[in-house]
């Protein structure tokens, strides 16, 4: 087989979509390009040697490995290449992040060639990414007296591969493009339909927004060469919903510079701004890649002569223009005095933009660089036996004496690494932390998986509990991008050392389980920091942060993650929750009241809820972690009574188990040593030796919210609100309305009841109500179609042992297969029920799909444009999330029921009830 000529044929094919040629990854194709320009008459020269310096990919990749070695032969004189002098391939191999590169490296200055050691020396002392093996051959040397190892250290020590790199410039002078009116989603920036390209950066690229917006952007650098486009939520926050990785890679490859000349379509250092800032996830992405985040602050709510908020006659408050922004706008970015100026006119302080740590991050062309740089550094100091010379920002360490502490500052407390000893951090404070259990997810995963091998990351950290990589994204369609995206990537992530849905060898049944209840089950420790690829990791135990792609591969690399410890806003409730009520109508209900209190402030953005369950188990709890994503939350901790908790880890033993009995632990025996874990945890909390964890009752919080059970008193509602005519209050999650508000005449087009927000007993109370109908009404007939997609297997198990399978099969039109999955999308839906593939189905997005400009009645998280239904011409599509029991009645109805109708179809049905705390639950 000839790979070149598959590799021209697929360059001529990709020609006509407007694409470059695919970078490099692959042994066997460099291997033929090295042998063509060693043929000096060989016709492909040419073209081999810009396949070979251009478009190779560096870290741990097949190819990275066999350019290294080549660029040796060159250097010690074995091969001879006329366009690639020694010089040329030190500098080369400099570009290549790690991995073989730096054996290579490593080979050259501990070898007997003086000059050549000396050369491979000063490229070494530029270098971060390097590993245990890397550096213990470096201790090796420096012990055994070699003067190049001790140079290497000594350079080390002082972080030279960072005090050399150019400062940041004093001034940047960027032109504004507004990207969207109100909140923007990461789908507009990568679309969730589009996540089978995400790791072909420059085919993903062109989804970004619109090929008209691609044209405007492109127009304004024409116009401005020596400025820099920076991408605005004008009246919105930038990059809320998903954590994408692809999406910051989107805007720095139309916005932001190349991060090296010899890596095609890698670019960093992306400027984005929105009025409300930018979401917590987006802006741990924006740090990776090196670029600035700004809170713009350009709308304000106008006050009236008193002080007091104007608000127009919805009760909305009135925004007025402080300066603006609009799509062409010329301003200043002073990174030395932080501000952002319109010419000589100061607009707003950029502090938060350009905190000490936030400068290095830009200086180094990222946060990884920063985080292996400062490991290195310790490591040489330590070596040499001196103090760390002080070269980076000190870690910000806020303590109030007397001030008792959250629950996430004590999690924080417990995990923090390299901090002050015996020093109680309070919010504020930068941390960084020990990660106990990381998620990586199918649509995300690829980039993970490039990700581990730019940072030349070849096994999982030892210090990470346990890790998972899901197949839920992809599990609604089999396709042939999934057939050749998925397998690749689970072998790559099981050699990596994580637990996988697939088995690469194919001895266990694939599982398409939800990532995040997977993960719920897996945690097993409400102390725990958990890191996932997905916005909504947001666990009931423990404390979980969506991440994108990369922080996700820095936590299976190294065991740690590094953030400041979060403000929490706690949540408490009281009152009585009336029987007709599901615990949905609850999450929803603490969004409307917290607006309602805070005058329409969200004050759970940026921050995290510290929500009292107490009496739900994590499998329910789970209902509303998982919807605080919506609420902009940073992340969500569950304080729960010991006897709930002990409750929860015994029904997450037991799922555990299930998984070992399939066959998925491996040889380190990850499952088991979680089993445990969780006996061990709860052996303390029965002695009493340490109980559930509890806040202390003198912490402090930036908010707090009394939910009253009292005032719900119908199903709520959260409505995309797609006319509004203030397009920022489109999409937001924050517009919750009761069920009577669309007086039984809503049209509904399709339900879904399935992903993350539901449970097992939302697929009984699914069951059950399909047994009344038929009952009152001799038998169930869909008005509309009802797609169901449970979350994992293990329920859909339960319910088979229960016998509520038995009635959703009675009633459903179509029932999933594994031996025949799905291989094409579903594109039109008859009035019947479908029984899906455990997955996340209809809220991706990437697959399934309503039909345009319907109205859709889901139990899902998403409402943002076009993710769950796209516009139709003419009509808007609208996702309307409510409960289960709503869901399902208004596809028996093709309407959104009435209370009444509702109430009847509820009756006797034990629907997801929650009961305040028996006692206050602190210290």
């Amino acid at each position: 087989m000839n790979t070149y000529k598959d590799y021209i044929k697929e360059i001529e094919e990709r020609e006509l979509q407007g694409l470059h040629p695919k970078p490099i990854d692959g042994a066997e194709l460099l291997s033929e390009i090295i042998s063509q320009i060693k043929d000096s008459k060989n016709q492909y020269r040419e073209d081999s040697l810009k396949f070979f310096i251009y478009n190779t990919l560096p870290g741990t990749t097949p190819a990275a490995s066999v350019k290294a070695q080549f660029l040796k032969e060159i250097i010690l004189g074995e091969s001879a290449v006329k366009e690639i002098p020694a010089t040329f391939a030190f500098e080369l191999l400099s570009h290549m992040k790690g991995g073989p590169s730096i054996k290579v490296l490593l080979d050259l200055a501990l070898g007997n060639d003086i000059f050549i050691a000396k050369e491979a020396a000063s490229v070494l002392k530029t270098q971060v990414f390097l590993y245990d093996a890397d550096t213990d051959r470096l201790k090796e040397a420096f012990k055994s007296g070699n003067v190049i190892a001790k140079d290497i250290i000594e350079s080390y020590a002082q972080a030279e591969f960072f005090t050399k790199l150019p400062e940041v410039p004093e001034e940047i002078q960027v032109v504004t493009f507004i990207a969207g009116e109100g909140d923007i989603s990461t789908d507009l920036l990568s679309p969730g339909n589009q996540a089978h390209s995400r790791s072909d950066r420059e085919l993903h690229g062109k989804c970004m927004i619109s090929p008209q917006a691609q044209a405007e952007i492109k127009a304004l650098q024409a116009k401005h060469p020596d400025k820099r486009v920076m991408l605005i939520a004008e009246k919105g926050t930038m990059g809320v919903g998903s954590s994408r990785m692809s999406g910051v890679n989107n805007v720095a490859l139309w916005t932001g510079k190349q991060a090296s000349p010899y890596v095609p379509f890698v670019n960093i250092a992306p400027i984005v701004g929105g009025t409300n800032g930018i979401s917590p996830i987006f802006l741990t992405t924006v740090d990776v890649t090196g670029g600035i985040g700004i809170d713009l602050k350009n709308w304000v709510k106008k006050l009236d002569e008193n002080g007091s908020v104007v608000r127009d006659e919805n009760g909305e408050p009135v925004l007025e223009q402080v300066y603006s922004v609009a799509t062409g706008t010329v301003l200043t970015i002073n990174t030395k005095k932080k501000k952002l100026y319109n010419g000589d006119k100061e607009l707003i302080d950029l502090s938060k933009s350009f905190t000490p740590q936030k400068m290095e991050f830009i200086k180094a062309g990222g946060s990884y660089a920063v985080v292996f740089g400062k490991k290195l550094q310790t490591f040489a100091a330590k070596l040499l036996d001196i103090e760390t010379p002080p070269v980076f920002a000190p870690s910000k360490e806020i303590s109030h004496e007397g001030q008792g502490l959250t629950a996430v500052e004590k999690i924080f407390n417990r995990n923090a690494v390299g901090t002050t000893p015996g020093k109680v951090l309070h919010a504020g404070s930068d941390v960084r932390v020990q990660v106990n259990i990381v998620g990586s997810q199918d649509t995300t995963g690829l980039m993970t998986a490039q990700e581990l091998e730019s940072m030349a990351a070849t096994t999982i950290s030892p210090i990470v509990d346990g890790a998972y990589q899901s197949g839920c994204h992809t599990a609604s369609v089999w396709d042939k991008k999934a057939q050749a995206n998925i397998p690749k990537l689970m072998k790559f992530m099981n050699e990596f050392g994580l637990i996988t849905a697939r088995d690469p060898k194919g001895v266990y049944h694939s599982m398409t389980d939800v990532i995040h209840k997977v993960l719920n089950d897996i945690t097993i420790d409400e102390w725990a920091i958990i890191i996932g690829g997905d916005s909504h990791t947001r666990m009931s135990k423990g404390v979980a942060f969506g991440a994108d792609s990369g922080t996700v591969a820095l936590a299976l690399a190294t065991g740690e993650a590094s953030m400041p410890i979060p403000e929490s806003v706690k949540v408490t409730f009281k009152g009585e929750m009336k029987n007709f009520m599901d615990f949905r109508d609850v999450v929803h209900a603490t969004q409307a009241q917290m607006l309602q209190k805070f005058g329409g402030e969200n004050v759970f953005q940026g921050r995290v809820i510290e929500v009292h369950i107490g009496t739900l188990t994590a499998d329910q709890a789970f209902t509303f972690t998982d919807w605080t994503a919506e609420m902009k939350a940073k992340a969500s901790i569950c304080i729960s009574e010991d006897d709930t908790l002990i409750e929860s880890l015994e029904i997450a033993k037991g799922r555990i188990q299930i998984m070992i009995d399939k066959g998925m632990d491996n040889e380190k025996q990850v499952l088991k040593g979680l089993i445990n874990k969780a006996d061990k945890r709860i052996a303390e909390i029965r002695s009493g030796e340490k109980p559930a964890l509890i806040p202390d009752g003198n912490a402090k919080y930036y908010a707090e919210v009394v939910v009253d059970l009292d005032l719900i008193g119908e199903p709520m509602i959260a409505d995309p609100d797609v006319n509004n005519a203030d397009v920022s209050k489109r999409y937001t999650h924050d517009t919750i309305r009761p069920l009577s508000f669309y007086g039984g005449d809503k049209k509904v087009d399709l339900g879904f009841i399935g992903s993350c927000m539901v449970h097992k007993g939302d697929m009984k109370i699914l069951a059950q109500m399909l047994k009344n109908i038929e009952q009152q009404n001799g038998k169930v007939e869909f008005q509309a179609p009802l797609v169901v997609a449970p979350p994992t297997y293990n329920i859909v198990d339960e319910l088979k042992a229960e016998g509520d399978w038995d009635v959703l099969q009675k009633y459903a039109g179509f029932e999933f297969d594994d031996n025949a999955p799905k291989s094409a999308a579903r594109t039109e839906y008859e009035k019947m029920l479908y029984l899906e593939r455990p997955g996340c189905n209809l809220c991706m997005g990437n697959q399934e799909k309503a039909a345009k400009g319907d109205t859709v009645m889901a139990t899902s998280t998403r409402l943002f444009q076009g993710r769950v239904v796209e516009d139709a011409e003419g009509k808007k599509g609208e996702s309307l999330l409510s409960s289960t029991p709503v869901v399902v009645l208004s596809t028996i109805l093709g309407r959104t029921p009435t209370i009444e109708e509702y109430k009847a179809a509820v009756e006797g049905i034990n629907l997801t009830k929650f009961a305040p705390p028996h006692k206050l639950l602190m210290n």
